[in-house]
């Protein structure tokens, strides 16, 4: 995948800095194109003039040189690399960069270059142990995720400083791959489409406090909005009470009840081409809404009943009205999970249902992975093994594409 394709390779100012130069050789040499952004610090560990040698490009370092050598359209490079780019990578990406990618800083070139990107990023941070493992740059590395960045895990080992732990700059051929992968999965091959994606728990007011609600943290939803974007779809998502930011080039809706959720969806279905219902809708509401918090000691008795209605079934109610569009479904099992999802996926009439067991091990609530099998109409199935939820979404996404096709050729 990576023949014929533009990288953008960032270098930050890391002792792993010198491995930058076996990184764009193999690039070159896999027939891609490579432009080489350096930080200020970077230059003390690799020079521009060795990148610039093997990528065959001048290798960009300030974001205003001296006047004398700025070319007319340099004030608009970052803009257009930021569209030439079929993908940047960061390698090795320090502890100071990631916290400005994180909030958005843009100090200089490379990181004013990040915020005009229109594809995929990818980040290897690589750092000494301590640095690595720090709240700071771990809630920085969570944040990232949570924006649509591909963050590589670095190695561990022995490090610079002599201590060892995990900090080590991945091997190349590692990082290669992982770009490899990201782009065979780049391919806009949802451009023109218009693709809804539900994510998150619904809450059901008892009184103005309290709900009635789930566990579920988002994570996948907000995944498959992340990818469907990254693949050139027009992506709405649709997302109950949870604490992720927005993935980049995705339109949010929020909401908070199973009710509101429906609405939302019914509206914005009259212009899809897909929807994907990863939301984890409650099934029941309390029947009465208390105006003011309901009191302890205004209860007779040790229990209070609590009495439930059921809440719309927005997936039937779309399967029923879809004609042309393709709509997936996800079943959460703790029993019986290919039984009852495959009754879901008939009754509710889905073109895909996404089986998951949230006992499984790397398929919890809130974590970064997820372990599903993916089930069609006709009892054909797929079971993935464990992956990040963004490689859960692209294998989603992989099914959709190839329906949307099948349909948009009839």
């Amino acid at each position: 995948m990576l023949r014929n394709k533009h990288i953008l390779l960032g270098v930050t100012g890391g002792i792993a800095a010198y491995k930058s130069a076996w990184l764009v050789r193999e690039f070159v040499k896999a027939g891609a194109e490579v432009q080489v952004v350096l930080t200020r610090s970077a230059t003390e560990f690799v020079t521009p003039l060795t990148l610039s040698t093997l990528s065959q490009r001048e290798v960009i370092v300030e974001m205003f040189p001296p006047s004398k050598d700025r070319p007319a359209d340099r004030w608009t490079k970052h803009i257009d690399l930021g569209m030439w780019a079929d993908v940047m990578l960061i390698a090795p990406a320090t502890a100071n960069v990631l916290a400005k990618i994180a909030q958005g800083i843009a100090d200089d070139f490379l990181t004013t270059l990040v915020l005009a990107l229109r594809c995929p990023i990818v980040l290897s941070p690589a750092m000494d142990v301590d640095m690595y493992l720090n709240e700071a740059t771990q809630q920085n590395i969570s944040t990232l995720k949570q924006l649509g960045c591909r963050v590589i895990d670095p190695d561990s080992g022995e490090l610079a400083s002599g201590l060892s732990g995990p900090g080590r700059l991945p091997d190349i051929d590692r990082l290669v791959r992982t770009l490899d992968q990201i782009l065979d999965h780049a391919h806009q091959d949802l451009k023109g489409t218009n693709i809804i994606v539900t994510a998150g728990p619904t809450h059901e007011p008892i009184d103005p406090v309290r709900y009635v609600g789930n566990s579920s943290s988002g994570k996948m939803g907000f995944a498959l909005a992340n990818a469907a974007a990254l693949r050139g779809g027009t992506v709405t998502l649709i997302s109950g009470p949870v604490s992720l930011r927005t993935p980049r080039n995705v339109r949010r809706i929020d909401v908070r009840t199973a009710s509101e959720m429906q609405k939302a969806v019914e509206l914005e279905f009259a212009n899809a081409d897909a929807l994907i219902m990863a939301a984890a809708v409650a099934d029941y509401a309390p029947a009465q809404v208390a105006e003011q918090k309901l009191k302890r000691e205004n209860q007779k008795g040790e229990s209070m009943n609590l009495e439930l209605r059921k809440n719309p079934d927005i997936l039937r109610t779309i399967g029923q009205t879809k004609k042309n569009r393709v709509v997936v479904g996800f079943a959460l099992e703790t029993e019986r999970g290919p039984e009852n999802a495959k009754r879901k996926l008939a009754e509710k009439n889905l073109d895909l249902i996404i089986l998951n067991n949230p006992r499984e091990e790397g398929a919890a609530f809130g974590g970064d992975t997820n372990v599903v099998t993916i089930i069609s109409p006709t009892g054909e199935s797929r079971s993935l093994p464990k992956m990040s939820k963004f490689d859960v979404a692209n294998e989603i996404l992989d099914q959709v594409a190839r329906l949307l096709k099948a349909r948009m050729s009839h």
